[in-house]
C-alpha cells in the first residue's frame, strides 16, 4: 500500500503508479465494507470539495455528493453558467482563488479541444488537488470504479480479455473519453485488450500507442478489430458504448450521418451469447435503449452495469480520501 497520495490531482490513471491505484483499490473495498456494515469514516471532516460542472450529469454529481459527505465533508455544487467564467474568470483565477477557498476541486468539462487543458490550466494554478470528473480525453474515476467492478466479478484481471467496443447511439457525439481511459488501465492491469470500431472512430493515436506499450509491460496483449462479432468471441468482459468520430468531424450533423451507417452494432442477447459463458456486459450509463444495448441484455444476467454504477461512489471516496486527508 502507497501512502503518499495527499495532495495529488487525479486528471488520468496514466500519470499514477500501478502501486498507487492498488492502494486506491484496496481503500476503495474497504470504504465499501465500512458503508455495507454501517462503520462510520468521516476522513475529510470539515473539509470541502468544489464541483464544477460544465456539462450536465447523473451518476458524476449524485456519487460526488454522496461521497464527499459520507467521507464527513461537504460537497459545494457549482454550475458554470452561474459563475462569471465568461466574464473573466480564467484557469489562473479559478485555480488560485478555489485552491484558497476550497480542500479539492472536481471538473467536468468535457467540450472537445479544450476540457483537459482546462482542467490542467485550474490544476497548475490551484494548491489543492485537482479532481478530473471526465474531459475531452479522459474518465479516470469512471475507470477506476470499472476496474473495481471486474476485480469483483472476475478476480485478478490478468489474462482476462476485455471487448473495449463502440455501439451505435443516437442520441449526440459522446466524448472518447470512457474508451481511451479504459484501454490505457485495462492494459496495465495485464488484461488482453480488443479495441473494437469501425474505421471512423478511431481514438487518439498517442492514447493508442500508450495502451500498446502498457501492455506490453504488463504482459497483456492490445489489437484494433473492425469487425463487432469477432470482437465479441471468447470474451471475459464486454464493455461496448457509443463515442463520436470526433477524430474525422467534431460537426453534430456530418458526424451522425457518419454514425447512422453503423445502426446495426447494437449489443443484443445473439451477439452477448458468442462471449465467454460468464461474461459480463459493462456500460458506464446512460445507455440508450435498444438502440445501443437491448434491455434484454442491460437487465439481463451478464450485465453488472448497477453494481457498476455504484462503485464509482466507492472508488471516489477512495481517491478523495487519499488526496483531500
Amino acid at each position: 500500500m502507497q501512502t503518499n497520495m495527499r495532495g495529488m490531482d487525479m486528471i488520468t490513471t496514466q500519470e499514477w503508479t500501478k502501486d498507487q491505484i492498488d492502494t486506491i483499490m484496496e481503500v476503495a473495498m474497504d470504504l465499501k465494507k465500512k458503508r455495507a456494515l454501517g462503520i462510520p469514516h468521516a476522513y475529510l471532516r470539515d473539509k470541502v470539495l468544489a464541483m464544477m460542472f460544465f456539462f450536465s450529469s447523473t451518476r458524476t454529481r449524485g456519487s460526488f455528493e454522496a461521497g464527499m459527505a459520507q467521507l464527513g465533508g461537504h460537497p459545494a455544487f457549482i454550475d458554470s453558467r452561474t459563475t462569471q467564467i465568461k466574464h473573466g474568470d480564467t484557469t489562473k483565477e479559478i485555480g488560485d482563488i478555489f485552491g484558497r477557498y476550497f480542500d479539492g476541486i472536481a471538473i467536468r468539462e468535457v467540450t472537445w479541444g479544450q476540457g483537459n487543458k482546462y482542467i490542467r490550466g485550474v490544476a497548475e494554478a490551484s494548491r489543492a488537488p485537482v479532481l478530473n470528473m471526465q474531459c475531452d480525453i479522459y474518465h479516470p474515476h469512471q475507470i477506476l470504479a470499472d476496474l473495481m467492478t471486474i476485480i469483483e466479478k472476475k478476480g485478478d484481471p490478468r489474462g482476462k480479455t476485455i471487448t473495449v467496443s463502440w455501439a451505435y447511439a443516437s442520441s449526440y457525439l459522446k466524448p472518447i473519453s470512457v474508451p481511451q481511459s479504459l484501454i490505457l488501465l485495462a492494459t496495465r492491469f495485464g488484461m488482453n485488450v480488443r479495441l473494437v470500431r469501425p474505421p471512423e472512430f478511431k481514438l487518439m493515436p498517442d492514447i493508442v500507442q500508450q495502451a500498446r506499450d502498457n501492455a506490453r509491460k504488463h504482459h497483456g496483449s492490445f489489437e484494433i478489430m473492425e469487425d463487432f462479432e469477432a470482437g465479441m468471441a471468447g470474451s471475459d468482459v464486454i464493455y461496448a458504448k457509443s463515442w463520436g468520430p470526433l477524430l474525422v468531424t467534431a460537426d453534430p450533423e456530418e458526424g451522425k450521418a457518419i454514425t447512422d451507417k453503423y445502426k446495426d452494432w447494437i449489443t443484443d442477447e445473439r451477439r452477448i451469447a458468442m462471449a465467454a459463458e460468464d461474461a459480463i456486459y459493462m456500460h458506464p450509463l446512460p445507455a440508450d435503449r435498444d438502440i445501443e444495448v437491448t434491455s434484454a441484455v442491460l437487465d439481463g444476467p451478464h450485465s453488472v452495469v448497477f453494481d457498476q454504477a455504484e462503485n464509482r461512489l466507492h472508488a471516489q471516496k477512495a481517491v478523495m480520501a487519499l488526496t483531500m486527508s
